[in-house]
């Protein structure tokens, strides 16, 4: 028996391949019991605890855990073997190529996980257009580190490759200053929020309705119809208006009267106004005051409040006022005043 142990195979008895077996076999036993224990227990206290642990993030580690364990497991059974030189650095630089690209897969899984767990507060579709509009740019930078890593871990000299990265990095910045200017505006966009799909805005002269947020262009629907196309670096830079947000319509309107109107009549209407603004649904009656003598008329300033954003709302809202205004006016004989026009007729 010892004769058939010490029975020698590519440098390597047959006990040191009956020992290498073994650890094989004792390592893959004990990754088959963490995965069946402490990742299963751990997967069903996430789902007993009303999402305190989200069960996606054990799934990403397990995805990402596993097979690094598994090569773990083979790499420790080769390393009671004499194998040659090449053997051993291929197994090193497997494992290291394994170890990093599952420790990278993971990272990038937990900050996806964390983005979505800090704008749990966001609607659904919010978080998610967030987190799809991030995780690009996140990943390309992560991976790039990564790289970098994993070239320094095989041996590489990476100074001179971290310079050039450097030194074509500014090349490419200043090519592309306009394309990489709009880009951080998109970031900027998505995380900051000033307006959103569906958002009615107004920029400088222009106003519309915002229907897609791109990495360089934002484009919007003007009331005319066509599509405006602008740069999100121009909208960063710019002054917004936003009335999808506004919570009330805060609404100033004047009207005038005849000079000859009673005292009795003029003391009145601040009332009838105020009726009739308290009597219509969505509104919130603030003043009405006779203001100031005109020239040819006696004005009064009103001032309410609409509830909600909607234009067509506050001049639906604003037409009811008018007509039972003309309608209450009319009816105790008070006329309303309007500027003089001069008509010249010339003699022939």
């Amino acid at each position: 028996m010892q004769d058939i142990l010490k029975v020698t195979f590519f440098q390597n008895s047959v006990e040191q391949y009956l020992i290498s077996l073994a650890v094989l076999v004792i390592a893959l036993i004990v990754v088959k019991l963490f995965e069946f224990t402490v990742l299963k227990r751990l997967k069903l206290w996430a789902g007993n605890s009303q999402g305190k642990i989200d069960a996606r993030l054990l799934n990403n580690l397990e995805r990402t855990l596993l097979p690094a364990l598994y090569y773990s497991s083979f790499y420790l059974s080769l390393r009671s073997l004499t194998l040659h030189d090449s053997l051993n650095r291929a197994s090193d630089v497997l494992g290291i190529i394994i170890l990093t690209v599952s420790a990278l897969r993971f990272f990038i899984a937990s900050v996806d996980y964390g983005l979505e767990y800090l704008l749990t507060t966001k609607e659904a579709a919010d978080r998610e257009r967030t987190v799809k509009a991030a995780m690009p740019i996140l990943k390309v930078m992560i991976w790039a580190v990564g790289f970098i890593f994993l070239l320094d871990n095989l041996g590489f000299q990476i100074s001179a490759v971290v310079a050039g990265l450097g030194i074509g990095g500014i090349a490419v910045a200043l090519a592309a200053q306009t394309l990489l200017g709009d880009l951080f505006s998109y970031v900027a966009i998505v995380f900051d929020k000033p307006f959103e799909i569906g958002d009615f805005i107004i920029i400088g002269e222009q106003l519309g309705t915002i229907e897609h947020i791109g990495i360089k262009t934002t484009r919007i629907r003007s009331l005319g119809g066509e599509q405006l196309v602008i740069a999100n670096s121009d909208l960063t830079n710019s002054r917004i208006q936003n009335y999808k947000r506004m919570a009330e319509r805060r609404v100033l309107f004047r009207f005038r009267v005849m000079p000859n109107t009673p005292s009795e009549q003029l003391q009145a209407i601040p009332e009838i106004v105020q009726d009739i603004i308290e009597n219509i649904e969505h509104t919130v009656f603030d003043r009405a005051h006779f203001g100031s003598f005109g020239e040819y008329s006696l004005d009064f300033e009103v001032v309410y409040y609409v509830v909600g954003s909607d234009y067509k709302k506050y001049m639906d809202i604003q037409q009811s006022i008018n007509l039972a205004l003309k309608k209450e006016l009319e009816q105790r004989n008070v006329e309303f005043a309007y500027l003089p026009k001069a008509l010249f007729l010339k003699n022939q």
